[in-house]
């Protein structure tokens, strides 16, 4: 029976399949999205495929759950470092992906788990403006980390957060639709956040997502570099120098396997 192997991985809950781009179907997005069911599927949050590249150690190419292209993901090029190194060792790799090459630093190992920094480039920050969902007005801070965010600050998480920020996803001033990130900023060396990311829904942690909810808590002076991002899924350093963002924290390698096709 025909089969594409596969890696999966997780940073701080947020889980990928890694597949080396030799195996690439025709038709990418049916297979992300039967690969990534989490019933009849394997189960992740997206695919990051491992292509060759000429500059880079490797190129990522990141498609959703939802069978959606990406530009980058964090802690997906997170989960790639890991599996490179794993299979090739060293300590630095660079990464190619939609938003530019990202440099990876091996800075801790323990089995399966490894830390990295990863330089996430120079943010882009918008002014914070309102938009009008079904519910009522909420206000938000536009930051691009390479894939657009929207960080609202909250007070607290309400019960039903989830469907604000698919609300505030679809919205039809973001025509490509918007990674949504909820934050509790209650101390300046620390943040909460809650994450709806576009093409996979609610997920445990993200890395641009963690940036970019740093990065507005600090133009809004509600904390300070370095910034601890919690997530459900896990705790992530974010620290910014005036240009680059620099993301720091874990990435699990979980299993080996074979996806009959």
């Amino acid at each position: 029976m025909p089969a594409i192997p596969f890696v999966k991985a997780s940073a701080c809950g947020n889980d990928f399949l890694l597949i080396e781009g030799m195996h690439m179907p025709p038709d990418l997005v049916a297979f992300a999205k039967r690969i990534c069911d989490r019933h009849n599927g394997v189960g992740a949050d997206g695919v990051e495929w491992l292509l060759p590249d000429k500059e880079a150690s490797v190129r990522a190419r990141l498609f959703n759950a939802d069978g959606s292209e990406a530009e980058i993901s964090g802690n997906g090029t997170r989960c790639v470092a890991a599996h490179w190194v794993d299979e090739r060792g060293g300590e630095t790799l660079t990464v190619r992906t939609g938003a530019g090459v990202k440099t990876c630093r091996l800075t801790a190992h323990d089995a399966n788990v490894y830390w990295f920094e990863t330089d996430m480039g120079e943010p882009q920050v918008g002014d914070e403006f309102a938009i009008k969902l079904a519910f009522g007005e909420v206000r938000g801070v536009p930051v691009s980390m390479g894939n657009p965010h929207f960080v609202v600050f909250v007070p607290e998480f309400s019960p039903g957060w989830q469907a604000e920020a698919a609300e505030i996803g679809k919205h039809h001033d973001f025509k490509y639709g918007i990674n949504v990130e909820l934050v509790r900023a209650s101390k300046s060396d620390a943040i909460e956040m809650r994450i709806f990311e576009r093409g996979a829904g609610e997920t445990q942690s993200s890395g641009t997502g963690s940036c970019a909810a740093a990065v507005a808590s600090i133009h809004a002076k509600k904390a300070a570099s370095p910034v601890k991002v919690i997530a459900p899924g896990g705790v992530q350093t974010v620290r910014w120098d005036g240009q680059s963002v620099f993301l720091n924290g874990p990435a699990q390698l979980i299993c080996r396997g074979e996806f009959f096709i």
